[in-house]
């Protein structure tokens, strides 16, 4: 570990003054360093119990504590030697506990209360697998060590002011909640920092051998002045619009604003400042109106400026001078540009901690002007132009619309309905028909409340009269759109390319439009017409894009080229495009979409093709893909056709992905006879059904009968020389290695022809996400032959692939879990854990995603119980068991071990 210079580093002098402060009296803080290690500690409780022979045997349960404390000593060696050797830097830990221990020691059942606290908080201490190693520090891992450091030390000051508060017994009982709540939050904070030291010592671990952990350390790192006071504080609040008492939900961006503007942090480079972008009806006023009225108390100053228009700001800062009594004569009153100097003068002198609004904030220039030019305070602002909530603000957060969940509560609670079984269920019913739009759930909210209208008996109406109920506005309130107004003004303001393409955007599914439709549609030989040739330039579709973007009518994602529009946006295009130009626009969608549909009835292309990811089983859209493949299904009159035994073929692959090979073998067995019935036996279509079977059989655990099948298709593509063989050799070894094989499972993968030169290293250095369901299983046969590095550095790969090309699906948990698993054999327990959390957030968000989250709960259980975290393993390992039981009744007395887990997910996700 690198030592610091020989005087104590910044970060420390922070956290001894902020100990210093805490304390409070100067006598306390020269008695803290009397003593000055952990053997000193324990002298001294000896001299204790020989003079207060009473609660001996309450002061010599400190002996329990002594190997818990050595945790705390082997954490302070490590902060001594980080910020250099002074004695000083962790003699106030030691010193405090015996201050606490002294004056707890007449308080009876106290004593033993703050002696369980003293042992938790050395519990949550971060664990260092061999304390003695060196590690490189970096800025993060000191601020981190040092964060822990000081919240320990601050909770010790601030109990010796609570017994130097509280001399008597009662006192203390009177007062021993506040204190514990006190405790409390200081023990999750401590939590919350440990997880980030352990993270960062990872890390940390793993750049000292950068070249094995070179993909890892990418991987990890793309997924993680205390101010002056005085006695003359100004009390100022300028909030004109009235709280919301219906609002609802928001936690999660509640909390991120909390988090970034909190006045209480010390941010001394950079402003507390934060932007919510999202289009209009989403609800940025009323979540920045509900942090304004809920901090209050948190800020002496809370100004809200109207920033529609330089006008507007003009008038909100000459009402905010006004009241701040800055204006001297009748002239400045009405000077805009004085009143905005004055207010941003005033801002950067001022002791007072305060917090400002910008509402509406869709002219850049404008709030450039009246930003303040300090970072003393807290900014929020609420935009649609992405520029302005890219700048000036530190940090942007895009708002969503409600989940289902969410949603419903808004509703109910904006109407006045009990939140009942079916009033929940009616509520997301329409909260999804809205697209949980908050605009839309508060002004159907209101005419539902006036028409007294049954839950049941809106969207029936809705449909039928959508337009007029829209154009009414029927809440009290400071918001001036209904739904046939609030986009009014975007759209009017759009360059007529962008215009063109919305227009045809809102004939396609809103949730997912590939550009390659536009791209690739508009380029095929019958042509376009010359008014929509933008589409096939990716630049000036792109310069299309921007302005729609700009102010939040679409979303696009910045890992696939994907947009999207909400429905009542859609909606309201639609009725806003002229009758006349309907038929136009809708015969050039239907131009753009008859490209790319693949005969996949009568040639043997698979399904990886190279545009795989317009389509929705390739993306793993399983719920909206098996209902389109049960409806085609259904259509078929004649069910002995090639087409027919495509459509069945793909509803098995989809069932096979959901882990449910048993349904899948049926209509992977319909198709066969289908084909060999129209296709004769030796066809390369034989061999594509007869590949599907096999895995089928592999993940059934019926392992020799898929090997059987697997060689026959081998035979069949080799005797056609098809050029899907190499999916044949890959399933081949992927079954040998769950046979148990892989040197024979490495040999076969070789045979692929795609892989014929390929090495690890050429695996880790293509650019092709096309690999990486071979990657995946290369990884799984090195960890069998013993190569972990290996292993983790193919795992890792394959991850960033697959979160890049699919998001947040199941391919990606797979991944996840793999990375994870060989990161805990590696014994980086904080990174295994870290990349667990982010499982279980993606796969509880999934319908299809409850096996991925059992095996991940079920790994996440073991790593917390290694930690000695046993209410968070106890916690996952219930979790686990409930979806086990739920998916698998069958294996709900089965051990708790990964075997079981596993049945839960597929063995290969191609």
């Amino acid at each position: 570990m690198v030592k610091s210079p020989s005087s104590p580093a910044p970060l420390w002098s922070k956290a001894l003054e902020r100990y210093r402060d805490e304390l409070g009296g100067s006598e306390d803080y020269q008695a803290v360093h009397e003593v000055h290690s952990l053997e000193d500690l324990l002298t001294h409780v000896n001299t204790l119990q020989n003079t207060q022979p009473r609660n001996r045997q309450r002061l010599a349960s400190l002996n329990r504590l002594a190997p818990k404390f050595k945790f705390l000593d082997d954490f302070s060696a490590i902060i001594a030697l980080t910020f250099g050797a002074d004695p000083t830097l962790t003699a106030v830990v030691w010193g405090s506990v015996r201050l606490i221990l002294t004056l707890a020691s007449s308080a009876g059942d106290t004593l033993h209360d703050v002696l369980d606290m003293l042992e938790e908080l050395s519990l949550t201490l971060p664990r260092f697998r061999v304390y003695e190693d060196t590690l490189p520090m970096n800025r993060q891992l000191e601020t981190a060590l040092i964060d822990v450091y000081t919240e320990i030390i601050c909770f010790y000051a601030r109990a010796i002011h609570f017994f130097r508060d509280h001399p008597h017994v009662l006192l203390q009982k009177n007062s021993w909640e506040t204190f514990r709540t006190d405790f409390s939050r200081t023990n999750m904070r401590i939590k919350r920092i440990s997880s980030v030291v352990e993270t960062e010592a990872d890390l940390a671990r793993m750049r000292l051998e950068e070249h094995k952990y070179k993909e890892v350390i990418e991987l990890m790192g793309n997924l993680s002045a205390k101010r002056g006071e005085n006695n003359e504080r100004t009390k100022y609040r300028h909030l004109p619009l009235l709280q919301n008492n219906r609002f609802s939900g928001r936690s999660v961006y509640m909390a991120k604003i909390e988090s970034a503007l909190d006045p209480t942090t010390d941010k001394t480079t950079s402003s507390r400042s934060v932007a919510l972008f999202g289009m209009g009806g989403v609800g940025k006023t009323q979540i920045a109106l509900q942090y304004a009225h809920q901090s209050i108390e948190k800020y002496d100053v809370v100004l809200w400026i109207f920033a529609d228009s330089s006008i507007t700001i003009g008038q909100s800062f000459r009402d905010i001078a006004r009241g701040l009594q800055l204006c001297q004569t009748p002239e400045e009153v009405q000077d805009s540009a004085a009143a905005v100097w004055k207010v941003k003068n005033w801002l950067s002198s001022t002791s007072s901690s305060w917090l400002i609004v910008f509402d509406n904030a869709d002219d850049l220039q404008a709030l450039k002007v009246a930003w303040p030019g300090t970072a003393q305070g807290s900014i929020l602002l609420t935009t649609r132009d992405f520029d302005v909530a890219r700048n000036p603000a530190a940090e942007c957060l895009q708002l969503e619309p409600f989940n289902d969940t969410e949603g419903s509560d808004m509703l109910l609670k904006q109407i006045g309905l009990d939140p009942t079984e079916s009033n929940k269920q009616h509520g997301i019913e329409i909260t999804r028909a809205l697209g949980g739009l908050p605009l839309a759930l508060s002004q159907i909210g209101g005419f539902i409340a006036q028409r007294r209208l049954a839950l049941k008996d809106f969207l029936a109406l809705y449909e039928r009269n959508a337009a007029k109920i829209n154009a009414r506005k029927t809440t009290e309130d400071d918001y001036e759109h209904t739904l046939s107004t609030v986009w009014d003004v975007s759209f009017e303001r759009l360059p007529e390319d962008s215009t063109k393409l919305l227009n045809i955007m809102i004939f396609l599914d809103p949730d997912s439009i590939h550009e390659d439709i536009f791209l690739q549609g508009s380029r095929t030989e019958s042509g376009l017409e010359s008014e929509f040739e933008f589409l096939a330039d990716e630049m000036d579709l792109g310069d299309a894009e921007a302005p729609l973007l700009q102010v939040a009518l679409i979303n696009k994602t910045f890992s696939q080229p994907i947009l999207s529009l909400h429905r009542l946006v859609q909606y309201a295009a639609i009725r806003k495009l002229p009758e006349s130009d309907r038929p136009r626009y809708f015969d050039a969608v239907v131009h753009l979409l008859s490209w790319g549909f693949p005969d996949t009835w009568s040639k043997d292309v698979g399904h990886q093709i190279g545009a795989w990811e317009r389509y929705l089983y390739e993306r793993e859209a399983y719920d909206i893909a098996r209902g389109l493949v049960d409806a085609a299904v259904g259509t078929f009159e004649d069910k002995s056709t090639l087409a027919y035994a495509s459509a069945i073929d793909l509803a098995g692959l989809i069932d096979l992905d959901l882990c449910q090979p048993a349904r899948a073998l049926k209509p992977f067995t319909e198709a066969l006879e289908i084909r060999k019935s129209r296709l004769g036996a030796d066809d390369a279509f034989i061999a594509f059904s007869l590949n599907n079977i096999a895995l089928a059989y592999t993940e059934m655990g019926k392992l020799d009968e898929a090997y059987s099948i697997h060689q026959q298709a081998i035979d069949i593509r080799l005797r056609t020389s098809s050029d899907r063989i190499g999916n044949s050799y890959s399933n081949m070894a992927s079954l040998l290695l769950k046979m148990g094989k892989p040197d024979e499972a490495e040999e076969m993968l070789a045979r692929c022809p795609s892989l014929k030169d390929f090495t690890d290293e050429t695996f880790l250095n293509t650019g092709n996400p096309r690999f990486s369901g071979d990657m995946v299983l290369l990884s799984r046969i090195r960890l069998r032959q013993g190569r972990i590095d290996d292993a983790l550095r193919l795992a890792s790969k394959a991850l960033a692939f697959r979160q890049r090309l699919l998001g947040n699906r199941l391919k990606t948990c797979d991944s996840m879990y793999d990375v994870a698993s060989i990161l805990h054999l590696q014994q980086h327990v904080a990174s295994a854990i870290e990349l667990l959390k982010q499982l279980v957030d993606i796969a509880g968000a999934l319908n299809e995603g409850e096996g991925q989250l059992a095996r991940a709960l079920y790994k996440l259980s073991l790593l917390y119980s290694e930690k000695g975290a046993v209410s968070e393993a106890e916690t996952s390992k219930a979790k686990a068991m409930e979806i086990r039981k739920r998916l698998r009744p069958d294996e709900q007395d089965a051990a708790f071990d990964e075997e079981s887990f596993s049945k839960l997910t597929l063995w290969m996700l191609w």
